[in-house]
Parts: C-alpha cells; structure tokens; sequence
C-alpha cells in the first residue's frame, strides 16, 4: 500500500480555503491536469457524509475515472473520501485544515495549513513493483502540485487558464 503525506502553508483563512472544497470548484485544482469533471447527485451544493462523487477526464488521449465515498467532512476543517476505480485502484485521500493565528491581537486563524494524506493500493504483484517503481513518485509530485494549485487560487496568484466542467 502506498502512502503519502504532505503540507501545504496557505496565507488565507481555513473558510476561505475551504470554499475550494466544493464539487464546483475543486476541478480547478483537483484533477485540472486532466480536465477533470465532477459529477455528483443532484448537482449538490457541498460534500456531505456518504456522497457519492464520480471524477473523470483525459490524461494522455485516454479516458479515466474513479468513484469516490465521502467518509469524512467537517466545514473548514476536513473533507476524505475513499475512491475506487474500475482497474481495481483504491484508497483513501483527505485534507485537513488547521487555522494559525496571523498575529493579530484576537488571534483569529489568518493563515492555514493544509495536510494532505493518501493512502492507495494497486491490484497485484505487478501493481505493487509499479508502484514502488513508479506509481509513489508520479503520485507525490500530482499531489503537490494540485495543492499549490489550490493554494495560488486562494491567495489569488495567477493560475494558468483551463477549461472545467461539473457534471449535475
């Protein structure tokens, strides 16, 4: 099984880096590397506990997706899921966000860091030499860059353009 953990400092609120945890928006940081596209029931407005969410776009010409089960959500603090796809990856990704005070005199949270934890495991012998091969590396430097990603819209950075879409 593959794990992964990394940090990322956001100069911005834990509610306002949290307004990209919305199926609406998370395509912009979350996945945009393959045009992402997040269906959810209902068009849903935010995750919830037990949400269903269907991931899918294109990385090199080829069509992909995973399902993924809410298992854990807090407003401005948490949001994991568990995800499958239909090659038989699956795992777990969650991202916790923690308030740090900015120093001002009320000490309200001005700044936040994000942890982000996957855990995922490929089917099979093959699977796990691939992943110690290959799969961790490519796993690590796509997460990184999805959370400076989310962390350079937050902060209002400019981003390079991109198409979206949400699937109601």
């Amino acid at each position: 099984m593959g794990k992964i953990e990394l940090t990322q400092p956001i100069a911005a609120p834990p509610r306002h880096v949290f307004a990209f945890f919305v199926p609406q928006r998370m395509p912009y940081w979350y996945g945009a590397e393959m045009d992402s596209c997040f269906e959810v029931p209902d068009g849903a407005a935010d995750f919830a506990l037990g949400l269903k969410v269907r991931i899918s776009g294109k990385i090199g010409g080829r069509s992909v997706s995973h399902t993924a089960v809410v298992t854990g959500f807090e407003p401005a603090r948490l949001l994991e899921w568990r995800f499958q796809d239909a090659h038989g990856v699956r795992g777990l990704e969650r991202w916790e966000l923690e308030g740090l005070p900015g120093g001002a005199p009320d000490l309200t949270p001005e700044r936040t860091v994000v942890r982000f934890l996957t855990k995922y495991e490929l089917p099979g012998r093959f699977g796990r030499l691939l992943d110690r091969l290959v799969t961790r590396r490519a796993v690590a430097r796509r997460s990184r860059e999805h959370l400076r990603r989310l962390a350079s819209l937050v902060e209002g950075r400019r981003e390079p353009a991109r198409s979206w879409s949400v699937a109601r």
